[in-house]
């Protein structure tokens, strides 16, 4: 049997459609979207348009240009996504601190400081035990954020220029910390506590409309991260924690010179010397928030490309073989079949192929890379299979209406009669074709969805656009027919769910 003829392996029991947004690009008031009302309105909005997947970013906690994948954790929740509201209500919070919070990421920082005092000083019995519990079953990751981030703010450096006995985790001198910053310490565990609260009643109404979470792990992990601080020895450091070689992509798509992202390297040695416990760990986080996990940049579980630390562009790097067929045969044997898909965009080996379908991980079908090529581009809905994910584009790509508009005349002259010269205008002849694939999931991004040009771009790959990350939408963007239009489109075409 054929393995595109295979049932779907990701739990994917009906055809779905997907809607991608992430949280930050939310309505709201705070300075980005949060799990506050806004989250669950969006829920309701999905369940009137039919559709029973919401795919976003990662959630981890941002460094200064707010891009999701440079976290300075793999496990903690970014405190940005934690919704005020919800601390009125509890009595954390009154109304006039909460409205004094709105207008910046400071103000929100000083109110969760307020929150937690007055948790402190009056919760209730059942608050302070559920809080205990928490930090108990999460404390395979929590104590080392927790010290991490109270000492990087104390030092107001990256760890790796710490005092050597704080960088090297001399045993004596992190006890000596802990007495010292314990407020801190228990100030950040309260906040994560909030965040992760927050996550669980999100996802209990995810549950409740039969709509699940799918989220987006980035595969390497930030150097100044409380994972490589804690577990230095898993990753391809100098002795002083400075960078020996960094991740990247080479020249492609998005970028002429690469992608040199600056991230440090694993050691698959020390990995599978410990049984992939980092691994391990970090997907037990990424499922107690999500239904399914995408791995981006997939490929580099296949084989990576290393660039010399001191090198500017990612244009003089090599491919280095990985370890992902050992890491994945580890992660099911800990948890058996668990539903992951691949993003396996870029440059794409029958190694990775090979890799991707062993593991029967549903790869991502991109429709804006479509047009070209003539008939044999993978992406092209008639060599979609159903074990895999179809998009009109992702948060790297412009909007289809921009990337639409783009295009140079015979380009488009292509798009428009692949597509049957349709009489709507763009983007729903392309989200109509994505919904038509024979992928079990159809994924549209937000912008697509309220026909949105170039200015409404998420990310531009490769640039540090102060734009990147920014984009939210408004509840009044969104035409009061438009749900009814959407369900029509998923009924239509098969993706209705109950």
């Amino acid at each position: 049997m054929l393995v595109e003829d295979t049932p779907p392996s990701v739990g994917q029991d009906h055809r779905r459609a997907g809607i991608l947004l992430h949280l930050t690009s939310l309505p709201g008031t705070g300075p980005c979207g949060d799990l506050g009302p806004g989250a669950h309105h969006f829920l309701d909005f999905l369940t009137d348009c039919g559709v029973t997947v919401w795919q976003m970013l990662p959630v981890g906690p941002t460094q200064t240009d707010y891009s999701p994948y440079q976290s300075s954790s793999v496990h903690a929740g970014n405190p940005r996504l934690i919704g005020l509201e919800p601390l009125v209500q509890r009595g954390w919070l009154v109304p006039d601190e909460w409205e004094a919070a709105k207008t910046s990421d400071a103000g929100k920082a000083n109110a969760l400081r307020t929150a937690h005092r007055r948790f402190r000083q009056q919760a209730s019995p059942e608050a302070t035990d559920a809080f205990a519990r928490f930090a108990e079953q999460h404390d395979y990751w929590l104590a080392d954020y927790a010290l991490y981030r109270a000492l990087r703010e104390e030092a107001g450096q990256p760890w790796w220029r710490w005092p050597e006995p704080l960088r090297d985790r001399d045993d004596r001198v992190l006890a000596q910390a802990r007495r010292r910053l314990a407020n801190d310490l228990d100030y950040i565990a309260f906040e994560q506590y909030l965040f992760f609260d927050q996550w669980q009643h999100l996802r209990d109404h995810a549950d409740t409309r039969g709509i699940r979470l799918f989220g987006d792990m980035p595969i390497f992990v930030a150097h100044d991260s409380a994972e490589v601080w804690a577990r230095p020895r898993d990753f391809d450091l100098h002795p002083d924690g400075s960078l020996r070689v960094v991740a990247g992509v080479p020249p492609d798509y998005f970028s002429a010179t690469g992608q040199r992202w600056g991230n440090p390297l694993y050691r698959w040695d020390a990995m599978i010397a410990d049984g992939f416990q980092f691994w391990i760990d970090r997907i037990r986080t990424q499922f107690q928030l999500f239904h399914l996990v995408r791995i981006d940049h997939f490929r580099g579980l296949e084989s990576y490309w290393e660039i010399p630390a001191d090198e500017e562009f990612a244009i003089h790097g090599r491919w280095v073989k990985a370890s992902g067929a050992a890491l994945f045969e580890r992660l099911n044997q800990y948890f058996g079949e668990i539903p992951l898909i691949a993003e396996d965009l870029g440059l794409i080996t029958e190694e990775v192929e090979t890799l991707r379908r062993r593991f029967r991980l549903p790869g991502m079908k991109v429709l804006q890379f479509a047009f070209s090529g003539g008939a044999a581009n993978p992406y092209l809905p008639f060599h979609h299979d159903r074990d895999s994910v179809v998009y009109t584009g992702t948060h790297d790509n412009d909007t289809t209406l921009g990337w639409y508009r783009s295009l140079d005349r015979a380009e488009r002259d292509y798009v428009d009669e692949y597509l049957g010269h349709p009489r709507e205008p763009m983007p729903w002849p392309l989200v109509r074709c994505a919904l038509a694939s024979r992928s079990h999931l159809a994924v549209v991004p937000m912008q697509d969805i309220l026909g949105l040009d170039s200015t409404h771009r998420m990310n531009t790959p490769g640039t540090c656009h102060p734009t990147n990350w920014q984009w939210r939408f408004d509840w009044t963007d969104i035409p009061p027919d438009l749900p009814t239009r959407v369900l029509r489109l998923v009924d239509l075409y098969g993706r209705r769910v109950g």
